[in-house]
C-alpha cells in the first residue's frame, strides 16, 4: 500500500516546498515575525568583540535550576531585559532549503504511512482528505504553538501556513488515493 503512495508523497513534498516559498517570499506571512534592533550596529560590534560562538542563549542565564532561585538571578530577571537569542553558524540558503524539502518529504512519508493504518484502498476523497488534513494540521501546527508558549514567537503566519499545508496534503492524497 505504501509504495502506491510514492507519487502523492513526492508531490506533497514539492507542493509544500512551493507553498512555503509563497508564504515567505510572495505573501510575506512572516514579515512581522522579526524586528530590527534600533542600535543594531552597537549590538553587532559588542557581539563581535565578545566573540560569542554559535548556539542558543537565554538571558539572564543560569547553569542549574538552583541558580534560578538565587537573589542575584531573580534581580537580573526582574530588572530585565530577559529573552532568548540564537547565534547562527555560517550556513547558506541552499543547505536550509534542501533540509526543508527533506523535512516535507519525511513528513509526507510519515503521513502516508499513518494513513495506510487507518484508511482502506478505494476510500472516497472526503474520507482521505479529512484524515490527512487533520493529521497534517497536527504535525505542522503542534510544535509551533508549544514553542510560542515558551519563547513568545509570533505565530499567526505559522498558523495560516499549517492550515494551508494540511489542506495541500489532504487534497493531494485525497485525489491520488489508490483504488480498491
Amino acid at each position: 500500500m505504501l509504495t502506491s503512495l510514492l507519487m502523492p508523497i513526492i508531490l506533497s513534498a514539492i507542493a509544500l516546498f512551493f507553498a512555503s516559498f509563497l508564504t515567505w517570499m510572495v505573501f510575506q506571512l512572516h514579515r512581522e515575525d522579526w524586528k530590527k534592533m534600533e542600535k543594531e550596529d552597537e549590538f553587532l560590534k559588542t557581539m563581535t568583540d565578545l566573540n560569542v560562538p554559535q548556539g542558543n542563549y537565554m538571558f539572564p542565564g543560569c547553569d542549574t535550576p538552583a541558580d534560578m532561585k538565587t537573589e542575584e538571578y531573580q534581580q537580573k530577571w526582574n530588572n530585565g531585559p530577559a529573552g532568548v537569542m540564537t547565534v547562527f553558524p555560517k550556513v547558506g540558503m541552499g543547505k536550509k532549503l534542501g533540509l526543508t524539502f527533506v523535512y516535507f518529504l519525511v513528513v509526507s512519508f510519515c503521513l502516508a504511512y499513518l494513513s495506510t493504518l487507518a484508511i482502506a484502498p478505494g476510500a472516497e476523497f472526503r474520507v482521505v482528505f479529512r484524515f490527512m488534513s487533520t493529521a497534517g494540521l497536527l504535525v505542522f501546527l503542534s510544535s509551533v504553538v508549544q514553542h510560542s508558549i515558551w519563547f513568545h514567537n509570533r505565530i499567526i503566519g505559522h498558523i495560516i501556513e499549517s492550515i494551508l499545508y494540511a489542506a495541500i496534503v489532504g487534497i493531494i492524497f485525497g485525489f491520488m488515493w489508490p483504488a480498491a
